[in-house]
């Protein structure tokens, strides 16, 4: 009861950030990019808050507690692709978003290809994709409720999913920033601390020592195959960051471009400090639990319930609960605007009203929720696997054709097209094949697309058959 009253408090004070940073919503562009209106911090973290799910504190840690440091080359790998995201991509991105009067990164496609197949082609992918990034989060919430309340699993993904949709529809993509800015830091403080005071009762830094000595180090040699899992664990997940549109429109909606410096550090400071405390939840969980614990991903919260009082116990994990509602507010937001613009617009109805549009776009939040909260209830992979699975689809089809419709001056509608085919199929099925070779999906997808996209577009000379820009 104490823990539940803590959680209530949190959502209290969280749902008064929301309405204090409410304004009413007259239309899609409002509700779906904010009016392009984001400050420094806001888009800082908001970008960043709203990509770091439970997977921060239940996937991630998880790996770090099974295979020591070694895995942290995936945070690493995170960090220096969203710098190369902020460095190369948003600029542009947000820039050439406002010049053709895009909200959605299908409509840019769309936009720099003149081709509306290809719209409506990358609208369904991201809903797939979305649909299973988003049940993750749901089963984050249900193993949450199941293990802090005693509450059913399914029960507790239902009320997970009433609480996002309240958050979405409260106010749309600026009240949500908010949201993430004042979350986003609560979470990072939550992060910070808990392994530090754990640290103390495991015996401090001594015992971290002995342990590090006896998990695999961070480079435990130079060999070849060393190297490659280096790189495939790194790339394999940093990499997608450039195919992510619910942390790509986030860059869309800042205010003025020649903010993106300063946010750009912000965003990565946060983003350096939660991955590093991260990787020291799975250290100081290595002694804590005597490497014996039969779900390696519930390590923060067993770790919390056997350290704190019930109500610290309730307050500290509604950390997780906030990450959880972070991304998942963020993912529904695409998907609304997706099914608003990109379907309901492009196929019935081109001269819909504002007004009709966010009706649209709010109806598309529940529907997906829907869709998600069975896939939620199958539970076909642990959270790690799923955002993993998801994180995957999404950047393999999408974050070459990115980089080819910002960079490349020569691309052609088929080679976008072939290239966004492959890269999601390669990704989508990889999982499924009896490789040998442990490599993250998503690296094979999107060397795929990258290559495939490249080789048709440049083999085509026809002038009409190529676009070119400077």
């Amino acid at each position: 009861m104490i823990q539940l009253f803590a959680v209530i408090f949190y959502f209290l004070l969280a749902l008064s950030v929301g309405l204090l940073s409410y304004k009413r919503q007259t239309g899609a562009e409002s509700f779906l990019i904010g009016n392009r209106s984001l400050g420094t911090w806001l888009t800082a973290l908001a970008a960043h808050a709203s990509d770091m799910s439970n997977w921060l504190f239940m996937g991630y840690p998880a790996i770090i507690f099974v295979g020591g440091l070694f895995n942290a080359w995936v945070a690493i790998g995170l960090s220096f692709c969203m710098l190369l995201n902020w460095q190369w991509i948003a600029p542009k991105l947000r820039t050439l978003t406002e010049k053709m009067g895009n909200i959605t990164l299908s409509s840019f496609f769309e936009s720099r290809l003149g081709d509306g197949k290809i719209r409506l082609f990358s609208a369904a992918i991201c809903f797939l994709f979305y649909t299973i990034y988003i049940a993750a989060g749901l089963v984050g919430l249900g193993a949450l409720a199941e293990s802090l309340f005693g509450i059913h699993y399914l029960l507790g993904i239902v009320i997970g999913i009433a609480i996002v949709i309240a958050y979405v529809l409260i106010g749309g993509f600026t009240t949500l920033a908010w949201l993430d800015l004042f979350q986003g830091l609560f979470l990072l403080g939550v992060i910070l601390a808990v392994p530090t005071l754990i640290l103390q009762k495991v015996g401090g830094l001594p015992t971290l020592s002995q342990t590090l000595s006896e998990v695999p180090a961070l480079l435990p040699s130079l060999k070849g195959m060393t190297i490659f899992q280096i790189l495939s664990m790194s790339l394999g997940w940093g990499l997608g960051y450039f195919g992510q549109p619910h942390i790509l429109t986030k860059f869309m909606g800042i205010r003025d471009v020649s903010k993106i410096k300063q946010s750009k550090w912000v965003g990565m400071s946060w983003m350096i400090l939660s991955l590093s405390a991260a990787t020291f939840v799975g250290l100081v969980a290595i002694p804590f639990f005597s490497g014996n614990i039969e779900n390696p991903e519930m390590i923060f919260i067993e770790m919390v319930k056997g350290t704190f009082s019930p109500f610290v116990i309730g307050f500290v994990l509604c950390a997780i609960i906030a990450a959880i509602i972070n991304v998942m507010s963020s993912q529904l937001l695409v998907i609304s605007s997706i099914l608003s613009e990109d379907f309901y617009k492009k196929l019935f109805h081109k001269q819909a009203s504002e007004k009709k549009l966010l009706f649209v776009s709010r109806l598309g939040i529940v529907a997906v929720a829907f869709l998600a909260f069975i896939v939620a209830a199958i539970r076909p992979g642990s959270i790690f696997e799923l955002v993993l699975y998801a994180w995957s689809g999404l950047g393999a089809a999408f974050g070459p054709l990115l980089i080819y419709m910002l960079y490349a001056k020569r691309v052609t509608k088929m080679g976008a097209w072939a290239g966004m085919l492959t890269g999601g199929l390669v990704s989508a099925v990889w999982p499924f094949l009896s490789i040998p070779i442990d490599v993250a999906p998503l690296l094979p997808g999107f060397v795929a697309n990258f290559l495939v996209n490249g080789m048709i577009s440049y083999s085509v000379s026809s002038e009409r058959s190529v676009q070119e820009w400077a």
